[in-house]
């Protein structure tokens, strides 16, 4: 794979137009390499849709971070 064909994967998994399960079929198989060639393009991994059976603990979860990092701010 070279390093255009790798960026234009890792850019469609930024916008969330493939999966993670794609890329580790493509020859993507370190997570790692993932997240740091995200890190060199300026991307971030995409983050899944608030829906599902999951949603209300994911909202709860997402609170207690928050509470959390409001609670290490100095002040």
């Amino acid at each position: 794979m070279t390093a255009d064909e790798k960026e234009a994967l890792l850019r469609q998994y930024a916008a969330g137009d493939i999966t993670w399960t794609s890329l580790r079929g493509r020859g993507i198989d370190n997570y790692r390499d993932v997240l740091a060639g995200l890190g060199e393009l300026g991307l971030r991994p995409p983050v899944a849709p608030m829906e599902g059976p999951n949603v209300e603990v994911r909202r709860r979860a997402r609170a207690i971070i928050r509470q959390a990092l409001q609670q290490t701010k100095p002040e």
